[in-house]
């Protein structure tokens, strides 16, 4: 109980605190609500858990003997959130009537996790840290992979919600166009720390 309860908080820190995740969720509250969003919550609560087992039951192997494999994931996945970032800082607001995007399905946010550079560091640094070698190692990913099951649900929740209850406070397009820039922005700031050497974090 006392590892599960290790993994939880770790789990709740690393998915509370702001990330591509939590910044993409929160802007779809604002820009399409809950109802449209749960699909986009739904991928992420399950693609991660989904993602530590791959990553713990063999992919590890596979990037220790390939390294340049899970280099090219990393680039691909910066891309793409720059990518993203420019689609929601040029993102309509419901207010014109008009959107030029539409939330992520359960299969884009599900998909989205193997190219979040955040992610791939939380599903490593969690198998490498709550995994020992004398014990069998399957169980162990299992139980990892079931806490943030748990925990990550919750935590979606509270972002979404937080972009469900902005809206409420943006009362015009420029507002709102305002806010989309801003997360945009956030979005980037948040890949650099995933761009700099683990010795320059």
């Amino acid at each position: 109980m006392e590892l599960v309860f290790a993994i939880a908080l770790f789990a709740f820190s690393a998915g509370i605190t702001p990330g591509p995740n939590n910044i993409m969720l929160m802007t779809s509250g604002v820009n399409f609500g809950i109802k449209r969003s749960i699909p986009h919550l739904l991928g992420i609560s399950l693609g991660f858990p989904t993602m530590i087992l791959a990553v713990g039951l063999g992919l590890s192997a596979i990037f220790k003997a390939y390294p340049i494999i899970h280099t090219v994931i990393k680039v691909v996945g910066i891309t793409y959130l720059l990518y993203l970032s420019w689609l929601i800082a040029n993102s309509s607001s419901k207010m014109e009537g008009k959107q030029v995007s539409k939330p992520f399905s359960f299969i884009q946010a599900a998909a989205f996790q193997w190219v979040n550079p955040k992610g791939w560091i939380m599903a490593v640094g969690a198998i490498a840290t709550f995994t020992s070698v004398q014990q069998e190692l399957n169980g162990q990913v299992i139980t990892i992979a079931s806490v943030f099951l748990c925990v990550a649900f919750p935590c979606a929740i509270v972002w979404l919600g937080f972009g469900v209850a902005l809206k409420r406070l943006l009362k015009n397009d420029r507002q709102q166009r305002i806010f989309n820039v801003t997360m945009a922005l956030l979005l980037v700031a948040s890949i650099i720390p995933m761009m700099l050497p683990p010795t320059a974090r």
